[in-house]
C-alpha cells in the first residue's frame, strides 16, 4: 500500500475570513457544505473536486509572524494547485496580477506554473501539465531547468482549451496512476 495523492491542505492564517475571499475571488474554492460554521476555520473544496475539502484554513489572529520556512527554519516551500487548461492559466494569472499576488511565472518544460503568495505571504505554485501524447523530447530535457513563462507562446501551441495531463504527464493506466 502506498499514498497516491494528496487529499488536502491545511494552513494556518491571520484571518480566515480575509483568506477565505482570496481563495474563493481568485482561485474559485468555495465552502463544502457546513464548512462556514466552524469558528476561525474555514474548509473549503476547489471546483469540480471529489475531496471532502482541499483546503483548511485555521485562523491564528492578526499578531501572527510570518512563516520563517525557508530562512531560518526548515518547513513547507509551497502547495501546487492545478488546473485543467491553459486558459484557466492564463485568467488565473490576471487575476492573480490584479490582486497583486502573482509573484512569478516558470516554464519546467512539462509544466506551465504560476508563483504567487496569499495575503499570509503563502506560496503557492498554479501549474498545467502538458498531456502525455503532446510531450516533445525537448519538452523533457526542459524539465531539469527553469526558462521564464512565455504563456502566449505555449497557447499558440497547445491552444487554449486543451486539457492538461494526469499527474506527471502520463496517460492514466488505473486509479491510481
Amino acid at each position: 500500500m502506498s499514498v497516491f495523492r494528496l487529499n488536502h491542505a491545511v494552513l494556518y492564517v491571520r484571518s480566515v475570513e480575509q483568506s477565505v475571499a482570496f481563495y474563493r475571488d481568485i482561485l474559485g474554492f468555495d465552502y463544502i457544505t457546513g464548512g462556514e460554521s466552524f469558528r476561525g476555520a474555514a474548509f473549503l473544496r476547489a471546483p469540480g473536486s471529489t475531496n471532502d475539502h482541499d483546503l483548511g484554513l485555521f485562523e491564528i489572529g492578526s499578531g501572527a509572524t510570518a512563516s520563517p520556512a525557508g530562512r531560518t527554519s526548515v518547513g513547507l516551500y509551497h502547495l501546487a494547485w492545478e488546473v485543467d487548461t491553459l486558459d484557466d492559466l492564463e485568467q488565473l494569472a490576471g487575476k492573480l496580477a490584479n490582486a497583486d499576488a502573482l509573484v512569478g511565472a516558470s516554464d519546467h518544460g512539462t509544466t506551465k506554473s504560476l508563483y504567487a503568495r496569499d495575503p499570509d505571504g503563502i506560496e503557492f505554485e498554479v501549474v498545467w501539465i502538458i498531456p502525455a501524447d503532446q510531450l516533445t523530447d525537448e519538452d523533457r530535457a526542459k524539465s531539469a531547468s527553469i526558462k521564464p513563462l512565455d504563456l502566449k507562446r505555449e497557447i499558440e501551441r497547445f491552444g487554449r482549451e486543451t486539457h492538461g495531463g494526469v499527474g506527471i504527464s502520463r496517460a492514466v493506466v488505473g486509479a491510481h496512476a
